[in-house]
């Protein structure tokens, strides 16, 4: 007797990473925009990072990122490709600031290599998932007519 419905394809042990991966990234983004928002309102920093005392440098990049980060966890928390792409405009700002303007927003060498880093897990999951549904799209199939 054959089953009515067509078979769902399982989840690989890559897809499964992948997902986590994604979620803790989301989780760590949502972090950052605690962080930021705390800063902005003066609820850290002893209140010396409350917008109004800001420089004009700081304004734009932490109301920037402040907005960024939530909408990135967001997209990566429901698997969105759009949640990759605000991620990477986040970062990219946050490595911007750190590497190309120092004497503005300090050096903070940890994150730079922590963005990269992610980045390059990032593209090493992409580059898996794409082998893996490749070699799956050459198998044999037993659903053809």
């Amino acid at each position: 007797m054959a089953p009515d419905s067509p078979k769902v394809p399982r989840w690989t042990l890559t897809d499964t990473l992948y997902v986590l991966f994604l979620r803790m990234m989301a989780i760590i983004c949502l972090w950052f925009a605690l962080q930021y928002w705390a800063m902005l309102t003066g609820f850290s920093l002893g209140g010396r990072g409350r917008f109004d005392l800001l420089p004009p440098a700081w304004k734009a990049a932490s109301t920037a990122l402040a907005v960024m980060f939530p909408v990135a966890a967001v997209g990566l928390w429901l698997l969105a490709p759009w949640g990759a792409v605000i991620w990477v405009l986040a970062a990219a700002t946050e490595i911007a600031m750190h590497e190309f303007y120092p004497s503005i927003f300090g050096i903070k060498p940890l994150l730079v290599i922590a963005h990269i880093a992610v980045a390059v897990v990032y593209v090493l999951f992409q580059l898996a998932l794409f082998l893996q549904r490749r070699k799956q799209a050459r198998q044999v199939r037993t659903d053809l007519p």
